[in-house]
Formats: C-alpha cells, sequence, structure tokens
C-alpha cells in the first residue's frame, strides 16, 4: 500500500512534482497550485492510498524534489 499525502494550500506552484509524477499530479488552472489526482481532502491534507506499489518511486522523487516539503510517501504493507 502506497499512502502520498499534499498539504495543497502550502503549494507555491513550482511543478516539480508534475514533472516527477505525472500520472499523480497536476497543476490546476484555476489558481496555479498542484493537484493530487483521486485525493480525498481531510483538513488540508489531499491523500490517496494505493494498492499500486509502482507509484511509490516517482511520487518519492516528486516528496524529495518539492522545495517546500508538502509531499509525503510512505510504503507499508497491506
Amino acid at each position: 500500500m502506497v499512502v502520498v499525502t499534499l498539504q495543497r494550500a502550502k503549494c507555491i506552484g513550482c511543478n516539480y512534482c508534475v514533472e516527477m509524477a505525472p500520472e499523480q499530479f497536476q497543476m490546476s488552472k484555476k489558481d496555479g497550485k498542484s493537484v493530487l489526482l483521486h485525493a480525498t481532502d481531510k483538513k488540508g491534507f489531499h491523500t490517496v492510498k494505493s494498492s499500486d506499489d509502482s507509484i511509490y518511486d516517482s511520487c518519492k522523487q516528486a516528496q524529495l524534489a518539492c522545495p517546500v516539503k508538502i509531499i509525503t510517501t510512505t510504503k507499508t504493507k497491506s
């Protein structure tokens, strides 16, 4: 199980996450901030839980590239 979380309110719109993981992130045309696709929002934390382990590497790269450190990516045993 891969869990990816984005604190969208703190996004500065640098686009690195989209470059690293375009299947999981895109930029909003409304406000220029990152959107974590298929995420659920809970108090400003947008989260995706996926059983597809293949997304882990690209999401981890997005986490490491993010200059404001608002992305977390974890892998757990399911």
